[in-house]
């Protein structure tokens, strides 16, 4: 513990410059004395820093000198793959490898492009949730995590949206993904590859049973085809639509020049249709199926009658 944090507190000075022993202990979270401690055992083993006193003073390393001790842990490599995630690193377990890998390749930068590389942190940032829900609570994400690095089977309890609600399984975790901030696992198990909403875990069991993940299993592909599948399920049925521009637009239409334009649109149900299209409000005209209309026309007819006067 205590060389991995010499050698951050020795990062830190080579990226930062001149640092104030409280500076120091505040960056590795320990007392002002430890940081004294932790500079003249720098300076035994040969490193050239010196400290200056006065307000402004401070410890620093002689000009010149750079460090070489720029190797990733397994940790900090793996958090280094989440870097634009820094919310799902800390999730997952790797905020603090995630913190001294990004250190570490700091180190291991020329000066320019050191500061190229505060400034896109600085100035880009991925918010994964969407706007009208905050990211699901997953209190067993950190253990299912823990089980895929280990390729270690486990028993969950699963909560699903059909009869019977609650399941277990035995799967084995082959990786995670996480879309619009919401986490799903996808595991193998006797029926095959299956998807798991993390969330929807409430119970897991680690088992003393070690797996090894098919040779031609791609955690990319799979969720591209998942994706697919998902949306051609999911889309069973087709409505023919009249769009103003504007309609078209927020349909995700191109519209055909300034006036009305007429398209077919997958749907995935009629209720599900119903409520979709009556947000488009009168931008939209639906002609197709007969169904569909006849229950957006008795909608209209039902807000009309309940706004007169």
């Amino acid at each position: 513990m205590r060389a991995s944090r010499l050698v951050t507190l020795l990062l830190l000075l080579q990226n930062r410059g001149r640092l104030t022993a409280r500076q120091l202990s505040e960056e590795l979270e320990v007392s002002v004395r430890t940081v004294y401690r932790d500079v003249e055992a720098l300076a035994a083993a040969g490193i050239p820093l010196y400290g200056d006193a006065g307000h402004a003073g401070g410890y620093r390393l002689v000009d010149g000198y750079r460090t070489r001790l720029t190797g990733l842990t397994t940790d900090e490599a793996q958090a280094a793959f989440l870097a634009a995630l820094p919310g799902a690193a800390a999730e997952l377990g790797f905020g603090e490898a995630l913190a001294t890998a990004q250190l570490k390749l700091r180190a291991a930068l020329p000066a320019e492009l050191r500061e190229h590389a505060g400034r896109i942190q600085e100035r880009f940032l991925l918010d994964a949730p969407g706007w009208y829900g905050d990211a699901d609570h997953a209190p067993h994400l950190a253990a299912v995590a823990a089980a895929m690095w280990e390729r270690q089977r486990v028993a969950l309890r699963y909560r699903r949206w059909r009869a019977p609600e609650e399941i277990e399984r035995r799967v084995e975790p082959y990786g995670l993904v996480l879309k619009a901030g919401r986490w799903y696992l996808v595991a193998g198990g006797p029926s095959g590859i299956r998807t798991y909403r993390v969330d929807q875990i409430f119970r897991i069991r680690p088992l003393e049973e070690e797996f090894a993940i098919p040779d031609e299993f791609d955690l990319a592909a799979h969720w591209d085809r998942y994706l697919t599948d998902f949306r051609a399920r999911l889309h069973t049925g087709e409505a023919l639509v009249r769009l103003t521009p504007q309609g078209a637009r927020r349909l995700g239409v191109t519209p055909m020049g300034d006036g009305w334009t007429e398209v077919q649109v997958p749907i995935e149900s009629i209720d599900h249709a119903h409520g979709e299209f009556l947000r488009l409000g009168t931008d939209i005209e639906v002609m197709a199926p007969a169904e569909l209309r006849d229950r957006i026309a008795e909608t209209a007819r039902t807000l009309a009658t309940r706004y007169e006067g």
